[in-house]
């Protein structure tokens, strides 16, 4: 049997009762953290042309488009609501594996899109919901820990690991059998794509690999489910996943503890920005936090990265740019500047009018990225405020907050940021919120989400 037919019989077999009560409470905080970063995103750069599109094709009224409140075909309502998702570089990441490791990725954003629009479209029980959301983020963690992925090689993996993982929940809320989750994820092999010049070029198609994923997904599970067949070994066949995709991949991490441990994204974020950027914005509301530092009194500050951050696409000199939003969020100068002004980075402050106020502008002119610390140190920054009377403010961050067992948000945060980010939307009412916040956490006992979707419109 090859490693793609023991997943997916492991994936079609599984039911709600095997997943651990840790793996369904991590869940939900993943769907109620993406349900508020979706409705954030409603209106974010570039949102506006696709929403046109989807709209204009119309279709089967399967599925919403979150906030804005239309029924299209579910493919296309999951691609829309992951474009708003990714808009801000807000969504849960950092695919886990084995030990509390993990590695880079964006799972979230795609998953629980998929999950949404099918789940809607099939009427679906809150525990199968559930169910699908679990095994297919853990399949999608698996593939990322087992890939080698490197986040500077070219690929993004928001377009590959997402696309198998993504397929398997469009596959298992969707019924399908052993042979036609095989053939499911042949048929999204074809269509695995994502290369990271998106963001080295500080342009709206970052957001792509990650939707258009979502909708060949369920477009996948689907044309599966009609009969139409495809690769046998998606993930390790001569042609597969692995070979195409990968430098040097580990079939163990894959298929370690394979239905006894549940793998998801581990890193809820309370930045809306690149993860990159998250060591020196924590390193400096530290120094924010417990100091009385008076701006204007600011000569210099130094923030220390690896050589390889500095030179990465975080590290490029700032500049607004085209498309302001993208180019503050891939920033290390900007995120930076912005925390020490405002004390978090959250979507409102990539508006341009607040990205050239004299203050932001004073603060990015005496930030200084040097590269100084070792090359193993990659989530860590450390940060010198020097101050014109000769002070300096020193904070060093090793493990940046939102990881869930070394720096976690605790639940109060993270319902804050769901509220805050449906507030942002301008759409949704605070009563709207409250229902949904309590839906998401009694998922389990629902028979169907429609009362929820009904709630996520303006």
């Amino acid at each position: 049997m090859s490693i793609t037919e023991q997943i997916c019989e492991h994936i079609v077999a599984s039911s709600y009762d095997d997943l651990t009560q840790v793996a369904i409470d991590r869940a939900k905080i993943r769907i109620l953290d993406s349900i508020g970063v979706i409705a954030a995103g409603a209106y974010a750069p570039g949102c506006d042309a696709m929403y046109d599109m989807v709209s204009r094709w119309g279709g089967a009224q399967e599925a919403s488009v979150l906030v804005h409140g239309i029924k299209i075909p579910a493919h296309n309502a999951a691609m829309m609501n992951s474009l708003m998702m990714r808009s801000y570089d807000f969504e849960a990441i950092e695919a886990e594996g084995k030990n509390q490791t993990s590695s880079a990725a964006h799972i979230s954003g795609t998953s629980v899109p998929v999950t949404l629009a099918v789940a809607e479209a099939q009427h679906t029980s809150g525990k199968d919901l559930l169910t699908a959301l679990v095994l297919g983020d853990d399949f999608a963690s698996r593939l990322g820990a087992a890939s080698g992925f490197d986040v500077y090689g070219g690929w993004d993996n928001t377009g590959t690991v997402n696309g198998l993982g993504s397929t398997a929940i469009a596959g298992k809320l969707l019924g399908l059998d052993v042979d036609q989750m095989v053939d499911a994820l042949g048929i999204v092999e074809n269509q695995l794509s994502g290369v990271i010049d998106n963001i080295i070029d500080k342009t709206l198609a970052f957001k792509l690999p990650m939707a258009v994923t979502a909708r060949n997904a369920i477009f996948s599970a689907e044309l599966a489910k009609g009969g139409f067949s495809a690769m046998k070994d998606a993930i390790a066949g001569p042609h597969g996943f692995f070979k195409m995709y990968c430098g040097d991949p580990k079939l163990d991490v894959l298929m370690d503890d394979l239905g006894v441990v549940y793998y998801a994204d581990c890193v809820v974020k309370p930045w809306a920005a690149c993860r990159a950027t998250h060591p020196s914005i924590n390193a400096c509301l530290n120094i924010i936090e417990q100091n009385d530092v008076n701006l204007d009194d600011i000569e210099a500050i130094v923030i220390h990265a690896t050589p390889r951050t500095c030179a990465g696409f975080v590290g490029q000199p700032f500049e607004i740019g085209p498309i302001p939003q993208v180019s503050g969020a891939f920033s290390i100068r900007f995120t930076a500047a912005n925390a020490i002004l405002r004390g978090t980075v959250r979507p409102e402050h990539y508006a341009l009018e607040m990205m050239e106020e004299p203050a932001m502008q004073m603060l990015l002119d005496k930030i200084d990225l040097v590269p100084t610390l070792d090359a193993n140190q990659y989530q860590t920054s450390e940060v010198e405020i020097k101050m014109k009377d000769g002070t300096v403010f020193f904070s060093r961050c090793d493990v940046p907050k939102g990881e869930i067992y070394k720096s976690p948000m605790s639940s109060q945060e993270i319902i804050d940021k769901f509220y805050a980010n449906v507030e942002f939307s301008g759409a949704i009412k605070r009563g709207a919120a409250d229902k949904v916040l309590e839906i998401v956490n009694g998922l389990e006992t629902a028979e169907n989400l429609d009362s929820m979707f009904a709630l996520l419109k303006k």
